[in-house]
């Protein structure tokens, strides 16, 4: 049988990345039942590169329990997690549009870091790893903000935008690893996957 993974992922960006790296995968996803989002809640105090690798570490205890539960064939999970980081200020999804204009403000003109954590796994063994980035945003008038807000993109996004969206016609600078802001750093992903055997 041809090695795979299952991608606990519901983000079609992660998909698409996978995809690049030529890795045959399934998807895992939660039950309706589960809260999902309940796993991204911030500490007190905690900082961003901390919370990143404990909320990919839960996302994969998650997954394996949801593996098991339901009895499928075994193969290595793969989680990741990215975050916005503001200094220490954590910088999650916008909760509604007015929510992603006081992100984008707060990021306007100024430099922040994205973190994305991936790990990969099995009951037995799992690694993980993590990818930082910088990213320059140019200065943003209250207008641009706005009009960038109501068109979607931000929803569902750490940071409240999409780098590869329309998002990009306001960064200045970006440093590190461009699928990693995306949300799967890809160096990353592969020497993991390579680490469980995988032929890349």
């Amino acid at each position: 049988m041809k090695k795979f993974v299952y991608l606990a992922s519901q983000s079609p960006r992660r998909r698409q990345l996978l995809e690049q790296l030529g890795v045959a995968y399934e998807l895992l996803l939660p039950a309706d039942d589960e809260d999902a989002e309940a796993l991204e809640a911030v500490l007190t105090n905690e900082a961003p590169l901390r919370y990143v690798q404990r909320v990919t570490q839960l996302k994969l205890d998650t997954a394996l329990k949801r593996l098991q539960d339901r009895n499928l064939p075994p193969a290595p999970v793969l989680c990741s997690d990215t975050t916005v980081a503001l200094g220490r200020m954590i910088l999650g999804k916008p909760a509604d549009a007015e929510d992603a204009e006081r992100i984008l403000a707060a990021l306007s003109g100024k430099t922040h870091r994205v973190l994305t954590a991936v790990a990969l796994g099995t009951a037995q063994a799992r690694q993980q790893a993590v990818s930082i980035s910088r990213v320059t945003f140019a200065p943003m008038t209250p207008e641009q903000i706005h009009g960038y807000a109501i068109t979607g993109e931000p929803m569902g996004k750490a940071g409240a935008y999409a780098v590869q969206g329309r998002a990009a016609a306001y960064i200045s600078k970006l440093s590190g690893s461009y699928s990693g802001i995306m949300g799967l750093p890809m160096y990353e992903t592969a020497q993991l996957l390579q680490a469980f055997g995988f032929k890349l």
